[in-house]
C-alpha cells in the first residue's frame, strides 16, 4: 500500500488558500478514484481505495501544516509502509503558478509541513511540488500562501488539479517523466498545424497592343 498524503492547513478558513493546494489535490483525486469518504483517523482524514489495481491511503493530515509529520507517522507505523512508499503533495513557493516537479528525498528546503515530516520519519519520501508562485519578497511568503487562490488562478488550478487526479497511477508505479508528460499534455495539448495555403500561380503579364 502506498501512503498518499496532501498537506496543508484544517477548516473553513484556510480551505481555499494557497497553502491547501495538496488537500484539493487529494480530494480530486479521491474523487476521480472513487475512494471511500474520508473518515478521522491517523489524527487526519484518511480514506482507502485503490488507483490502477494497487491500493493506497489517501491522507489530509487535520495537525495544522507545522506539525504534518505527527499524522503520517501514525499512518506509517499502522500500515508498515515503508518512506519510499510515501507520496507528499505541497505547495512549492519556487515553482511558477501550476508547474509539477517530483523529488524523491532530500531536504525540505524552509518548507514547514516537509521539516516537520522529516522529523517524524526522515527524507527518504517522494514529493509532488505542486507551484503557486514567489510573492517576490521573502516578508510576503506566508501572507501569499495563506491568501485563497484569485479567480484568475482557476483557470489553471482545475484543469491541473483534473489531469493530476486523472494520472496519478502512473505516477504511483514510479513513472516520473511519464506522469509529468501525460499532465502537460492535458494541460496544454499540441496544437494541430494549419495546412500551408497553396500559392496561385501568378498571372502572366499581357501586353495591350492596342485597338
Amino acid at each position: 500500500m502506498l501512503l498518499v498524503a496532501g498537506l496543508g492547513n484544517p477548516g473553513p478558513d484556510y480551505a481555499g488558500n494557497r497553502h491547501n493546494i495538496g488537500f484539493m489535490a487529494v480530494d480530486a483525486i479521491a474523487g476521480r478514484h472513487g475512494f471511500a469518504q474520508f473518515r478521522s483517523k491517523f489524527q487526519g482524514l484518511a480514506s482507502e481505495g485503490s488507483i490502477g489495481g494497487r491500493k493506497a491511503l489517501l491522507l489530509k493530515p487535520q495537525t495544522f501544516m507545522n506539525e504534518s509529520g505527527r499524522s503520517l507517522a501514525e499512518a506509517r507505523r499502522f500500515f508498515k509502509i515503508a518512506p519510499e512508499e510515501v507520496i507528499v503533495l505541497h505547495d512549492e513557493i519556487d515553482l511558477e503558478a501550476g508547474r509539477l516537479r517530483i523529488k524523491n528525498g532530500g531536504g525540505h528546503a524552509g518548507h514547514n509541513g516537509l521539516r516537520s515530516i522529516h522529523a517524524h520519519m526522515g527524507p527518504g519520501y517522494r514529493r509532488l511540488r505542486m507551484g503557486v508562485g514567489h510573492p517576490g519578497h521573502r516578508d510576503k511568503v506566508t501572507r501569499h500562501v495563506l491568501k485563497d487562490f484569485s479567480k484568475a488562478d482557476e483557470k489553471w488550478l482545475a484543469p491541473l488539479l483534473d489531469a493530476l487526479a486523472e494520472h496519478f497511477g502512473v505516477l504511483m508505479e514510479g513513472d516520473d517523466a511519464g506522469f509529468l508528460n501525460k499532465v502537460a499534455l492535458d494541460i496544454k495539448p499540441p496544437q494541430k498545424k494549419k495546412p500551408k495555403k497553396k500559392k496561385k500561380p501568378e498571372e502572366k503579364e499581357t501586353k495591350d497592343d492596342g485597338v
